[in-house]
């Protein structure tokens, strides 16, 4: 299951074209029996993802791949609010279904705030990622961030081969976690 914002949800491109389907072209392609659930809504924050957390895993949940706190960046939240909804996201997915693996997705800060906050916004989900022995995308939009042809007019949203890039990024953390150790 891929909770997540705009970004997870595929604004602005075709529902195939989100990188939680190409995630679930990359499963079928290796032959490994998981379907992804894509549960992103745009414009959620991460408080809003922990509001929604228990409807959400009402049904078996394999892998959680938790990216939250992108909106909160964007409105410039409190880092510390964003790591304390994110840690609670995290204990309550462990209370409700203990066998979830959860994979963190690491944010990257909009210049504009600064710095500083920049800084430890950032921070926030290696520290999360550490501190709970989690496997963590560092940073979703790498490689996509800021280059206009892969991203929408609004400069915010991946175009369908932005997606692809968001598919490769989170494919690294998330593939070793299906494949069945031997």
């Amino acid at each position: 299951m891929f909770v997540g914002t705009s970004l997870t949800a595929g604004l602005g491109v075709e529902p195939d074209q989100a990188y939680p389907a190409l995630i679930q072209q990359k499963i079928d392609s290796a032959g490994l029996n998981y379907r992804v659930v894509n549960a992103g809504v745009s414009g959620e924050t991460s408080a809003g993802a922990l509001r929604r957390i228990d409807w959400l895993l009402r049904e078996p949940v394999a892998i959680l791949v938790l990216e939250t706190g992108a909106n909160d960046g964007l409105r410039g939240q409190d880092p510390d609010s964003i790591r304390g909804n994110i840690q609670a996201i995290i204990d309550r997915v462990h209370t409700l279904q203990p066998a979830v693996r959860v994979v963190l997705v690491g944010m990257n800060s909009m210049p504009n705030l600064g710095r500083v906050y920049g800084a430890r916004f950032e921070e926030v989900f290696p520290e999360v990622a550490r501190a709970n022995g989690l496997p963590i995308v560092p940073a979703l939009l790498a490689g996509v961030g800021g280059v206009d042809s892969l991203n929408q007019p609004d400069g915010i949203h991946p175009t369908p081969e932005g997606q692809k890039r968001l598919a490769a990024n989170v494919w690294q953390t998330l593939h070793p976690l299906l494949v069945p150790s031997s």
